[in-house]
């Protein structure tokens, strides 16, 4: 990267963004290897891959919060070293990053303009405030500019993220995730919208995501990386999600298939109508971490054979009912009920009524990261014969950790490794053999594939479905709306700590669901559980 740095780039309009052989290391390890890519001018540019794939990487090369080794960038067919992030702003380049950065104290005409990072000591807010709304005006988001972060919901701060570089007017939008916490309306609205300023020349969006319907519905072209190499380019017109997620995880079309398929992994069997309820749940309530209600008056049921997924915006009570399930919370009011069993969350009903839990970030609420793989695989019944006959038969906790080590594909050193020492996937899969070992009545799945690449979620998903089919009850938390669509048998919508909407997922119309998520009912009641 010795070409001079150009003083003088063009200040608006979109840009076109080349890289050539782009390459970052980490010490020994190559996360990104010479990767070559063009964007064009005007264009919405999708970049796939699975974790560690590099996609992260080669953005942040881009911004200017990371250097590269070797290659090159080009902006305008020009090279240029992006030493910084205000080398990148220079150059007209902005990011959405996936976690939010807002001035929490600060309310949203403030987070606007300190984003520019040019603000005066002294600001003139008539004149920025009539800005500021003028340009609102042009965007079809509506936020209260005396508003500050702590008040708005997830969707409006990853809206407020998009304005503050939109106000910039950035040649090069870079968005990582950018739907990860809208609902399927406020997605849609956020992707439409980018795509418009980018048919209009205004500028060149490039967008990190793990959703296939975005890429068909809003990209023009598609670039893949797997293990750090780009392996995959194309017209969106010209492709399908099955080659692309062929080219992310290098198997058959048979396998990428089975990926990207909704709702075809497993027939649902419709005797679950009138199976027997296996989870009954009746006016439970719990208190948040702030000391208000997170949980109010819920009620729902699950039926064996039956998946029922719960659908939500981040933040509206999803965790704190999970939590007040499995024993993690104090219950306020309320009853829970396993196969007509009183069920309090105790380790013993736990084993006696066969329910089981696989909760969102397994590292920290379900294992002890200083344990081995063999001892985390052995908390549920290290107590219990055969792994205790009087005193405890710590070889007989290893050899059936190799087994399951074997059987769910888990990737250690062996089973003597710290499991906090496996990746994510693969501390899942090691949750995954602990918890559905044996018969299962009901389990709890919280968001069980977030952050883990598509390989893991196919397999994770397809167990889950394995404990449906032996007649488990699962209660199914996830965030991914289009997760609950291809597993659930019913979905139920939460919302400020109450379900408010529920349907059957084989006629579930996503936009009716979205409103509900936004806080919409629409006049709808809700079926009574039975």
């Amino acid at each position: 990267m010795t070409a001079p740095l150009d003083p003088k780039p063009p200040s608006t309009g979109a840009l076109t963004l080349e890289t050539l052989e782009l390459t970052k290391r980490f010490g020994s390890f190559t996360a990104m290897d010479a990767v070559s890519m063009t964007v064009a001018a005007g264009s919405v540019h999708a970049l796939l891959g699975e974790n560690g794939a590099g996609k992260s990487t080669l953005v942040k090369c881009v911004a200017g919060s990371q250097r590269p080794e070797g290659g090159s960038i080009l902006i305008d067919g020009r090279e240029h070293d992006i030493a910084t992030p205000v080398v990148a702003r220079a150059l007209g380049i902005g990011m959405v990053y996936q976690h939010f950065t807002l001035a929490p104290g600060m309310n949203v005409a403030e987070n606007l303009l300190l984003a520019g990072g040019r603000t005066p000591a002294l600001i003139d807010w008539k004149k920025e405030r009539a800005a500021l709304n003028e340009f609102l005006k042009t965007t079809p988001f509506k936020l209260d500019l005396d508003a500050t972060p702590a008040g708005l919901a997830a969707g409006e701060k990853q809206k407020l993220e998009l304005l503050k570089q939109l106000y910039l007017k950035p040649r090069l939008l870079i968005l990582d995730e950018p739907t990860s916490v809208l609902t399927p309306q406020e997605a849609d609205e956020v992707l439409a919208y980018v795509r418009a300023v980018a048919k209009r020349g205004e500028c060149t969006v490039l967008m990190i995501t793990h959703k296939f319907r975005e890429v068909m519905a809003y990209a023009d072209e598609v670039t893949v990386l797997r293990r750090g190499k780009r392996v995959h380019g194309a017209h969106v017109a010209g492709t399908t999600p099955v080659q692309l997620a062929q080219a992310m995880i290098g198997e058959s079309a048979a396998g990428a298939s089975a990926i990207v398929a909704e709702g075809s992994a497993a027939p649902r069997d419709e005797t679950a109508i009138d199976a027997p309820v296996a989870l009954q749940v009746s006016g439970l309530s719990a208190m948040g971490d702030r000391g208000t209600l997170a949980v109010q008056g819920l009620s729902l049921h699950v039926r064996r054979g039956e998946i029922l997924g719960i659908a939500g915006v981040s933040g509206n009570g999803q965790r704190e009912l999970v939590e007040a399930l499995v024993g993690q919370r104090p219950r306020v009011a309320g009853e829970v009920q396993v196969v007509g069993q009183p069920y309090l969350a105790r380790r013993s009903e736990n084993r006696v009524l066969q329910l089981r839990a696989l909760p969102e970030e397994p590292l920290r609420n379900a294992c002890v990261g200083e344990l081995s793989v063999a001892q985390n695989m052995a908390l549920r019944d290290f107590d219990q014969a055969p792994l205790k006959r009087g005193w405890l038969r710590f070889g007989a906790w290893r050899e059936r950790a190799r087994s399951w080590i074997t059987e769910y594909g888990v990737k250690t050193r062996g089973e003597n490794a710290p499991i906090a020492s496996l990746s994510g996937g693969n501390v899942q899969r090691a949750v995954l053999a602990r918890e559905l070992a044996g018969q299962i009545n009901v389990l709890i799945a919280a968001n069980p594939v977030f952050g883990l690449d598509f390989a893991a979620v196919a397999e994770i998903h397809a167990r889950i479905l394995q404990v449906r089919a032996k007649g488990g009850a699962v209660l199914l938390i996830s965030e991914d709306l289009d997760e609950l669509l291809e597993l659930s048998d019913r979905i139920a919508v939460m919302s400020e700590g109450r379900i408010v909407f529920e349907t059957p997922a084989s006629s579930a119309d996503r936009r009716l669901i979205g409103a509900h998520m936004g806080g919409g009912d629409h006049g709808h009641a809700l079926p009574e559980a039975a």
